[in-house]
Formats: C-alpha cells, structure tokens, sequence
C-alpha cells in the first residue's frame, strides 16, 4: 500500500517525523486517523498494519514517532515524557488538518498500549476528535507501578531516581535503564515475561528501537494518570479494547477505567495478553473494530453491524 514520508513540528518546536497513508477509493476529502506508538515504541512496530487496514477502509492514517524516539527528533532520547507526548498527538491532528485530501471535521484518534492512555486524555480535552479507539491502554502510572515495581525494589529505585536527578541537574548525561530483560530478577521498565517474549522476537531487528529509557521516564510515567480524564471523553463515541489476560498494562485497571467513561461507549474483550493485539487473529479481530467504529462515527457507515458489546 502507497504511504508518504511526512514530518511536521510538535511541542517544543521539535520535528516529528512519520507517514502519512491515504484513504483508498476516496471521492474526495476523507476523515483522518491518528495513532502513535506506546512505551519505547517506533513506529514499525505494528502501526503500519493497523493503518493499511484503516486506509483500505476509506480512512487517511497519520502515524508518527514520538519525540526522543525512532525517526523523530528530541533530546534526551529515549526520555517518555507523557505530556509532550499527548500534547504531540494534537500537534498531529493540526498538522492533518492543513492537508487538502483530509476532512478537519472527522479526526479520529487511536492509540494502544501507552498511547491507549493518551487518546483518554486527548479526546477528553480536544473536541475536534469525533473518535476515539483506545487499545489495551495504559490507565494509571500510580497503580501500575504498583504493581510492576516488586516492594524489593522499591527503595533501590527511589535511591536511582534521586541520583538521577542530581546526576542530570550536575549537567550530566541520563541515566538509563533497559525496556525488557530476560533475566526475571533484573532491572527493567515491563520486566513481564511476555513484554520480554514480545521485544525479543519482533523488536529487536527495528534499527531505530533501543532496548533502553532514561530512568526519569519512570518517575514521568508514575505521575501520569489517563484515568482521571476518561468521564470527560464523552460525547466523544469511545471504543475501549482490552486484552482479557492483559499483565503489562492490567486488564483490571482497564475494566475499572472504563465503567468511568460515559456514553457513548463500547468494550471489545479479546482473548489473550498484551501483545497478542499485534499478529495473528487478535489483531483482526481488534483492526476490524477499530476500523469500523471510525467508520461509523466518522460518517462512513458499514453494511453490517460489528458485534462488540
């Protein structure tokens, strides 16, 4: 399918680069689908599949790197910074809008993982968005580290994060700490078993993921709460999708954030853990209804209903 390398600027100033997919067997202008990747995320990690599916279904795609990550610039890398992060996912919807083949009023948003939480926050502040998918979404960074830290590690990396600080406030470099590890006793960001499985077999031969975030992004992480925002998502049409054995980003956090949103609203549950989203035959079942709930609420309609409840 034919994409377009696309670059425009977000917070800070800072050049975002991405690609852009056009709406196929479009008339003329189309609605637009945003999406970005989670944490440490590039791109080519499985956002490209999900746009071909959107873009086949009449929809525009813009997908792009997060500051401080794969083609996009930013310093420090590899540094979450949620904030310049969601504040970045409506520099995209303002980039889209000034593009002749795009319909400023139908913008619908999608984000997994991370970006599942950002999308919340977004289209809970930004009402040009008309819709919104958030997939297996990170909720809460207070009750997920909760459960992510282990109590043994909690001191030790309470004492990281404040010599981080003085480290970086001394004018030095970043402390960083890996994404995954196969070691389940070693130090790393989602030290889950199927974070690790899921990096290692598809991660890994991206040229522009690093297996590595600065440690502040851990504190930046632990003050972002996406929940807080979901009440205010409505009118905006919501579709939550959440992995039934979800550990990384944890299905029982989801479920509560989502009996917080208001109509309208739906929930997909699929079978499988966190990443199972990504291939095989989660990730048509979930592409499919996130396609056709953009296409619904973006004034496309479909010809048979999609069967989520």
């Amino acid at each position: 399918m034919d994409r377009e390398d696309i670059k425009f600027t977000g917070e800070l100033g800072t050049t975002l680069r991405g690609w852009f997919y056009p709406a196929q067997n479009a008339a003329g202008p189309a609605p637009v689908i945003v999406m970005a990747h989670g944490i440490s995320g590039v791109k080519e990690m499985g956002l490209g599949e999900y746009a071909e599916v959107f873009a086949a279904g009449g929809l525009n795609v813009v997908v792009y790197d997060h500051q401080n990550f794969g083609a996009s610039d930013g310093t420090p890398r590899q540094e979450l910074d949620p904030v310049l992060q969601y504040r970045d996912y409506k520099n995209a919807i303002s980039y889209a809008a000034t593009r002749p083949d795009v319909d400023p009023d139908r913008v619908g948003i999608w984000g997994s993982s991370f970006s599942g939480g950002h999308v919340l926050t977004v289209a809970a502040n930004d009402r040009r968005v008309k819709a919104v998918v958030s997939q297996v979404p990170f909720v809460s960074g207070p009750l997920s580290l909760a459960r992510t830290v282990r109590p043994d590690f909690a001191a030790p990396l309470r004492e990281q994060l404040q010599a981080d600080r003085l480290h970086r406030f001394a004018g030095g470099e970043p402390s960083v700490i890996p994404v995954v590890s196969d070691n389940p006793f070693g130090e790393a960001v989602m030290p889950m078993a199927e974070a690790n499985a899921y990096y290692t077999a598809n991660a890994s031969p991206e040229p522009s993921w690093r297996n590595e975030l600065t440690v502040r992004s851990i504190e930046l992480v632990g003050e972002y709460d996406p929940s807080s925002h979901i009440s205010r998502v409505s009118p905006t049409p919501l579709l939550m999708i959440v992995a039934r054995y979800d550990v990384t980003a944890p299905a029982e956090l989801a479920f509560a954030a989502y009996e917080q949103a208001r109509e309208p609203k739906q929930i997909l549950v699929t079978d499988g853990g966190h990443f199972s989203v990504y291939d095989g035959p989660r990730f048509e079942e979930c592409s499919t209804a996130a396609r056709d709930h953009f296409r619904i609420h973006l004034g496309i309609g479909i010809g048979i209903g999609i069967g989520i409840g």
